[in-house]
């Protein structure tokens, strides 16, 4: 079946007020709108298009009848999401399997209610995710770096501050990031010194943040400035412009946070659109601007690290995260057929796709097809994101045909292949590949 599905925007402090409504195709409300789930996290189900005069949702049309609707006769594992980011998120890590199965055990076992603000694990699942980009513009601080790196630009960033404005704050938090063999042991010891509730250390913790801050901006000043500007005292600094900017970005709406010492240690990611990052569980992240798709194992267990107002329970996230360096948070999508990108992590939980139909020359040299074929063995989620989608499926005792424009959505339950055909682009989720053997291995103690 070919059901249409919408839901409302999410209105968190961190989204964007144009984003959204531009890819929905409304008028925005001056508010900002963060993220539409499109999916069945009770969190958010999406519901049933002009399902009245009851809202009929996607949880209920799959609790209707689970085994044409739902996964194996169950829930839908992946959530798919368009983002529209207009201030960083907060620094975050999600559990393991293992990890939130037994964090939600416990908390349960402790009587703490799931919409608690103190609950940690709203649920027993794992959180990894990927997002694509829509536009231009998206960033993202995610997975560790280098510490070499990372000494290397504190030091820089120390040079355009005198004493008195922190430059030796900067260079002893510079020091303190020596592995030594050790580099993750190096960096849960700076997390958990950045984290200190000794009046003492968290004095000193403020000042090299403010400190970092200053510099930041002071830097960014002369990346800005014409080359020709006669500014001779200013240094030549071997940095990314875009880390610079970035620490800009967080100092303007979390001054003074140790977020902002804490996006130091991690990679920040540019993406073009079209362009994919992937974060495994326990992985510490914060997405800072942009509009993107993005798909994720159906949970919403966030434990947080900075640059938020909600709980941060410094405990918990350091048994949770993964402190190891990560080489690159970035994944490349597959071109399987013309007109289709698929981007497969290494979870069984979900795959993304991405189709874009028109006629033969259409669109130039950006894979475009006259028609996309897409197999179905399991349900899918399909969004709009460009012109108009017509979808069609064919089975031995009838035809369905759906048209579907920019920012709609539909559900499709397994069964028969879909053609796509008409004039634009779509996003489509799904389980992965390997989604029958996901629980194999799992164990929880």
């Amino acid at each position: 079946m070919l059901v249409f599905i919408e839901n409302t925007p999410l209105r968190y402090a961190w989204g964007s007020a144009n984003a959204l409504p531009e890819i929905l195709g409304v008028a925005p409300t001056g508010e900002p709108q963060a993220e539409l789930w499109l999916g069945a996290h009770p969190g958010s189900p999406a519901q049933v298009a002009n399902a009245n005069p009851v809202v009929h949702t996607l949880i209920d049309l799959i609790a209707s009848d689970p085994d044409r609707y739902g996964v194996d006769g169950a829930h839908l594992p992946f959530l798919l999401k368009i983002l529209g980011i207009g201030q960083p998120l907060s620094l975050q890590v999600h559990p393991n399997l293992e990890q939130a199965a037994r964090g939600f055990a416990e908390e349960d076992a402790d009587g703490v209610p799931v919409d608690a603000r103190e609950r940690r694990y709203r649920d027993a699942n794992h959180k990894p995710e990927m997002l694509v980009a829509l536009g231009h513009g998206v960033s993202a601080l995610c997975g560790f770096r280098r510490l070499r790196d990372v000494r290397r630009d504190l030091h820089a960033l120390a040079l355009v501050l005198s004493p008195s404005e922190g430059r030796d704050l900067l260079a002893a938090f510079a020091e303190r990031l020596h592995g030594r063999g050790d580099a993750a042991g190096a960096r849960r010891r700076a997390l958990a010194w950045m984290f200190d509730t000794d009046p003492d250390v968290s004095s000193v913790v403020w000042k090299t943040t403010v400190a970092l801050a200053a510099a930041g901006e002071r830097a960014m000043g002369w990346i800005a400035a014409p080359e020709d500007s006669g500014d001779e005292a200013a240094p030549v600094l071997d940095l990314d412009p875009e880390r610079v900017s970035a620490i800009s970005t967080i100092h303007q709406t979390h001054p003074g946070d140790a977020g902002i010492l804490i996006s130091m240690l991690l990679h920040l990611v540019r993406l073009e659109p079209g362009e994919a990052l992937f974060l495994e569980p326990r992985q510490l992240h914060a997405y800072l601007g942009g509009i993107g798709v993005e798909v994720m194992a159906a949970s919403d267990n966030v434990l947080r690290a900075g640059l938020t107002e909600k709980l941060v329970d410094i405990a918990e996230l350091s048994r949770v995260i993964d402190a190891e360096r990560l080489e690159s948070p970035r994944i490349e999508g597959e071109t399987p057929a013309r007109g289709l990108v698929a981007w497969q992590p290494p979870v069984p939980d979900f795959r993304l796709m991405r189709a874009r139909v028109g006629e033969s020359g259409e669109r130039g040299s950006d894979g475009c097809a006259e028609s996309v074929v897409i197999e179905a063995p399991y349900p899918l989620v399909l969004v709009a994101t460009e012109g108009r989608i017509r979808v069609e499926r064919d089975s031995d005792t009838f035809q369905e045909v759906a048209g579907v424009r920019r920012g709609q959505s539909l559900y499709i339950s397994a069964g028969e292949p879909i053609v796509l055909t008409g004039a634009g682009e779509a996003f489509l989720a799904t389980v992965g590949e390997a989604w029958p053997d996901r629980n194999q291995g799992l164990s929880v103690s």
